[in-house]
């Protein structure tokens, strides 16, 4: 029985964003399946999602960022400025509506994905370097992520940061401490370790459900929304990956780590931000929308971008080089999140 749940597992890990774009077509043609899907539900669902993240990390993740501070603060910088500045520079060119100009702040300010080292990892990125970025950037998300939206969006919207710094101190911070402690207490246990290895697949249905719970409830406002959200979203997420891998390039990061580097500033926790859409900004519906739609394209994108490293290094011939340490320090779990 349980092998048939780690098969399952794995496989809506490998097809995360096929299973998110599945549900939220069910969603949207049968919206009474997700009513269910609301308020302190959805965030009972990424506070799911975190604890799972929480359950993969170990003392040894926490020791790789006092190894590399410097690196991981570069890529903390990199994450929130690069972002938000693209979604405020977006917002402006385009004159968004409100509702998807808030959902894209909203995103732009979020730390990093939750899936962003299992494409690391694909991609021969720094598995470690990911996995120190995505901590940093969450630990520091509570603090940094209201003060970025009050600051970008405050001056033609009600935002309320005290309120966005509980929300995402209950639904991250809280959640991911839990499962660390968790992993501390336990890790050596059988049977938590099989528990834990069935988790990426709870994480990924949690996530459709966050995604089918926005989209049973505005997805009329798709249509309204027009081509205009999919530009924005596509150009907004493409050109944080190249940016963030120019950052890279630039400090002189190896291969690896730019890569790393691309994925980590590019994929944000969306569903992070559908949640505080959803819980802050509700007369906005356009906000839960976008943040939704990046959900389901980050997933998509992640992958694509692995595939064109790969398919870049097998054309030019290269194999696992000097650049191959910094891969395979953190490897020994590359299902983590």
């Amino acid at each position: 029985m349980f092998s048939c749940l780690l098969q399952l597992s794995r496989f809506l890990a490998a097809h995360t964003s096929a299973f998110v774009m599945l549900v939220g077509a069910l969603a949207f043609w049968q919206p009474g399946l997700f009513d269910w899907v609301r308020g302190n539900v959805q965030s009972a669902l990424l506070g799911f999602i975190m604890l799972t993240m929480g359950l993969t990390l170990s003392p040894q993740d926490f020791r790789i960022v006092a190894q590399r501070p410097l690196a991981i603060a570069l890529g903390a910088a990199a994450q929130y400025t690069i972002m938000p500045l693209l979604a405020w520079a977006l917002v402006a060119c385009f004159d968004l509506p409100r509702g998807i100009a808030v959902g894209l702040v909203l995103v732009g300010c979020c730390p990093g994905g939750v899936s962003s080292n299992i494409m690391s990892f694909l991609c021969r990125g720094d598995v470690a370097f990911s996995v120190g970025m995505t901590t940093v950037s969450t630990l520091l998300a509570p603090v940094v992520t209201p003060l970025l939206v009050l600051w970008l969006a405050g001056a033609s919207i009600d935002v309320d940061a005290a309120g966005m710094f509980r929300s995402i101190l209950l639904v991250t911070i809280l959640p991911v401490a839990l499962g660390t402690v968790g992993n501390a207490l336990w890790s050596r246990r059988e049977g938590y370790r099989r528990f834990c290895s069935a988790m990426p697949g709870a994480s990924v249905i949690g996530l459709a459900c966050i995604v089918g719970g926005v989209i049973s409830a505005c997805g009329a406002h798709f249509l309204e929304s027009g081509v205009l959200i999919f530009v924005t979203i596509f150009l907004h997420n493409s050109l944080g990956y190249v940016l963030g891998y120019l950052v890279g390039r630039g400090v002189g990061m190896n291969r690896p780590r730019r890569r790393t580097l691309s994925i980590e500033v590019g994929m944000q926790n969306a569903g992070l931000a559908t949640v505080l859409a959803g819980r802050h900004f509700a007369a906005l519906p356009e906000a839960a929308v976008a943040s939704a739609l990046c959900c389901v394209w980050h997933s998509i994108s992640g992958t694509l971008l692995a595939g064109v490293f790969n398919a870049l290094d097998r054309l030019r011939g290269l194999q696992p080089d000097e650049d191959t340490p910094a891969v395979q320090e953190q490897t020994e779990q590359p299902g983590k999140r």
